[in-house]
């Protein structure tokens, strides 16, 4: 699996919520602006909140546009067995059911489902619990995640 072509797979599906994103701050900005919503009363509201979700879309765009500038900027690092699992790292973990996961970390705003070699794969960001659990660890070590009242544990079967 190629990691190249996974960190531009998560840039086109972030240039895609960007599209969305950007769409959603334009229609909501011409509902606010309107001449048809301009409050005839104090309980007509709808232009304002139609203002508090254009101002919430475009913040959401630049966070969009931030995340993307730092997957830009990421060059994954082949692995180090000397310093275990970093960003940048795909790993493949086994459950105690014995069912694979792959997980590729990358920087912060990409997380995601991905598919390659018709391999679902899913993106995690050093934000993620999962992420901090599997820092430093090397093939064959043992991953323990806790989720609530809840004990997950994984084997790492290969890094790359």
């Amino acid at each position: 699996m190629d990691k190249f072509l996974l960190q531009q797979q998560v840039l086109q599906r972030l240039a895609q919520d960007l599209l969305q994103a950007e769409e959603a701050v334009r229609v909501a900005h011409e509902t606010a602006t309107h001449e048809e919503n301009i409050a005839e009363n104090k309980y007509d509201t709808l232009g304002l909140e139609a203002a508090y979700l254009a101002t919430g879309q475009a913040r959401r765009a630049e966070a969009i546009r931030q995340a993307m500038a730092h997957w830009r900027q990421f060059h994954p690092h082949p692995y180090d067995a000397g310093k275990g699992i970093q960003l940048g790292a795909l790993v493949c973990l086994a459950d105690a059911d014995d069912r694979q996961q792959l997980f590729f970390w990358g920087p912060d705003g990409g997380s995601m489902q991905l598919a390659s070699g018709g391999q679902p794969v899913q993106v995690i960001s050093s934000e993620a619990p999962l992420a901090r659990a599997m820092l430093g660890k090397c093939e064959g070590d043992e991953v323990l995640l806790q989720v609530g009242p809840t004990r997950q544990q994984f084997e790492v079967l290969w890094v790359h």
